[in-house]
């Protein structure tokens, strides 16, 4: 018996990216019809009920409600973190494919070196959003 698992070939990986862009249709679908600040089907943030301080990801599901109805300015006053980092994965992912079209090699699509700087910018972000100063950043 072997403990090696088994190699993940090119139909398995595109398997994956169909079953991955069917999830996130039927989410964007759910988030567009059930309006996040009215429907309670979405989960309470738990940071910002014991604390009572937003985290990076509050505001985030309204964000993206808005988003899909086409309110920039309002899914920026919800979580512009969370704006921001979907305009950089959508413009990443946009290379990705570039490349893959090109027949050009694409490294990974999210490097292990930006981990540290992203953990930098979420720590920073939810320190300035529950400053006095900086409520604009708040939802």
């Amino acid at each position: 018996m072997s403990s090696v698992p088994p190699k993940i070939n090119a139909s398995s990986s595109r398997m994956l990216g169909f079953m991955l862009a069917g999830t996130g249709l039927g989410i964007a679908a759910l988030v567009f019809f059930l309006n996040p600040a009215t429907h309670k089907i979405y989960p309470v943030c738990q940071f910002h009920r014991l604390t009572g301080l937003n985290c990076p990801g509050c505001g985030m599901t309204r964000a993206f409600y808005a988003l899909l109805h086409g309110d920039l300015l309002t899914a920026l006053h919800d979580n512009a973190l969370f704006v921001f980092a979907l305009g950089m994965l959508a413009i990443r992912g946009g290379w990705f494919g570039w490349n893959e079209f090109c027949g050009r090699a694409n490294g990974e699509f999210f490097p292990a070196k930006f981990l540290w700087p992203l953990l930098v910018v979420a720590l920073m972000f939810t320190v300035l959003r529950n400053l006095p100063s900086y409520t604009f950043l708040s939802p």
